[in-house]
């Protein structure tokens, strides 16, 4: 190869992947590691809400609720899975409402990363951007949440387990090599 040209790609993506997941689960992390590795766009639906309000979740939480929120993620949700495939980072609240799981079906496919508690709370204890864990005792909702979601996240077409002893780049490769399980979501391409 010379110089100038480009390397062709080493996957397609049919389909964008949708990562759903409790906070802390690592979506962002994670999504943007397996963009870069399948030379996908990574999109994040909360930084692309906190765009168009031009404040931060959180902000958007306290000034205008939690209903209002879940209404410009839906929004922002359908816009983003008619846009382009991609790598796409949910809120950890996004796939319980059934639209949402309704339309990343119709044009995605969901990829649930599956997170113990402990984890979760190891990640997020110091973390002061989570609007649904400022409570009298933030371990305790952490736990609520987790027992009301995952029944809902059990719903996701797939899933990889987390594992705090993986990298980040691991876990990138451990979702790949779960999505190409599906070849109608991703194709790995002859070299």
């Amino acid at each position: 190869m010379t110089d100038g040209e480009e390397t062709p790609p080493l996957y397609r993506l049919n389909k964008t992947v949708a990562l759903v997941g409790m906070m802390g689960a690592g979506k962002t992390a994670v999504g943007r590691a397996v963009s870069a590795k399948l030379g996908a766009p990574f999109l994040d639906s909360d930084a692309e809400i906190e765009a168009a309000a031009n404040l931060s979740v959180p902000e958007i939480f306290t000034r205008d609720g939690e209903p209002f929120f879940r209404k410009r993620e839906t929004e922002v949700i359908a816009r983003l899975l008619a846009e382009e495939r991609c790598i796409l980072s949910t809120g950890g609240g996004a796939f319980l409402a059934e639209v949402n799981r309704d339309n990343i079906a119709a044009y995605g496919v969901a990829l649930w990363l599956d997170a113990d508690l402990d984890l979760l709370w190891n990640r997020v204890r110091y973390k002061d951007s989570r609007p649904l864990l400022r409570t009298a005792d933030p371990k305790a909702t952490l736990g609520a949440l987790y027992r009301d979601r995952v029944p809902l996240y059990r719903l996701a077409d797939l899933s990889v387990r987390c594992d705090p002893r993986l990298s980040i780049d691991a876990m990138a490769n451990r979702v790949i090599d779960k999505l190409l399980t599906r070849p109608d979501v991703l194709e790995k391409l002859d070299a």
